[in-house]
């Protein structure tokens, strides 16, 4: 099996700190495994986008030697392939006009008997989920299980907007460009049954995955585009990527002469066991408010 992993980042606004620390993993469980290395720009809710982002995004991986493998994806690009898998999913979907505020945690299955309404009608999308349970088994947490009804619920792969949901992209993505291996922040840990529970549905297999810890700051708060985390250095690349090596629990290879030999060594000796086994790790200084 040929691996393929890819780093998807929201262009939400230039890339932070805790969001180089999951580039940085990810490209180098690629790399030392010989595999390619996707980078796909999840571009599925443009109210929130910036439009300099993604070249932004683009250049501060660039300038920081992480090379990606193949033409750059847009998730906007790729819209008619998430309506092709809905429809492909019909026979397991109903139409949703409940609002955000009057679901619970677990969806209780309201309008799970509802019928398509006329067109003009507002309503979200939702997949009933299979009466079973989901597990992983995380390269780096270990075994994870969540029984998909009582723990999870329906959920939405459609907005009311007409927006396709994150859930249902990054599934649809993975499996058309045939990704073997996720890692992220664990901070999506959460949304993994969601995304089993689609892979079920279509009856394929879901990915590898390797969830990572999230940086935040002194106050324990994730670092995010959001909450206005300041950008990334790359003016001096290899002390940026050595200050994530370390956050990663790995070699900081001191004496490499430059970027590229920093991380080809990085690559060489990758090890996600060494991962610091804790939820959250704070952001160096250069990088908190």
């Amino acid at each position: 099996m040929t691996y393929v992993g890819r780093f998807a980042p929201s262009p939400t606004g230039p890339l932070h700190y805790g969001s180089l620390v999951a580039a940085l993993a990810s490209f180098l469980d690629a790399r030392h495994a010989g595999g390619k290395w996707l980078l796909k720009i999840d571009d599925l809710d443009p109210p929130r986008e910036s439009i300099d982002a993604p070249q932004e995004i683009l250049r501060q991986l660039l300038a920081l030697g992480l090379q990606w493998d193949l033409k750059v994806i847009y998730q906007s690009a790729r819209l008619n392939s998430y309506d092709v898998a809905i429809e492909s999913l019909q026979p397991f979907t109903f139409p949703c006009t409940c609002s955000r505020k009057s679901v619970a945690n677990v969806y209780s299955g309201t309008c799970r008997l509802k019928r398509y309404p006329e067109p003009g009608e507002p309503y979200a999308v939702r997949v009933q989920v299979p009466k079973q349970s989901v597990s992983i088994d995380d390269r780096s947490l270990g075994l994870h299980t969540w029984n998909l009804e009582t723990e999870v619920g329906d959920f939405i792969i459609k907005r009311k907007d007409g927006l396709h949901a994150y859930q249902l992209a990054v599934v649809i993505d993975d499996l058309h460009y045939s990704v073997t291996h996720v890692v992220r922040g664990n901070d999506l840990l959460e949304s993994t049954p969601r995304q089993l529970a689609i892979y079920e549905r279509l009856k394929v297999s879901p990915p590898q995955y390797l969830h990572i810890p999230v940086l935040v700051d002194k106050s324990g708060n994730k670092l995010s585009k959001q909450a206005h985390a300041k950008p990334v250095d790359t003016s001096d690349a290899a002390s940026t990527i050595r200050s994530a090596l370390a956050d990663l629990g790995q070699n900081t290879h001191e004496h490499a002469l430059n970027t590229k030999e920093l991380l080809e060594k990085a690559a060489s000796c990758w090890n996600p066991t060494t991962i610091p086994n804790v939820h959250d790790i704070c952001a160096p200084n250069a990088y908190l408010k």
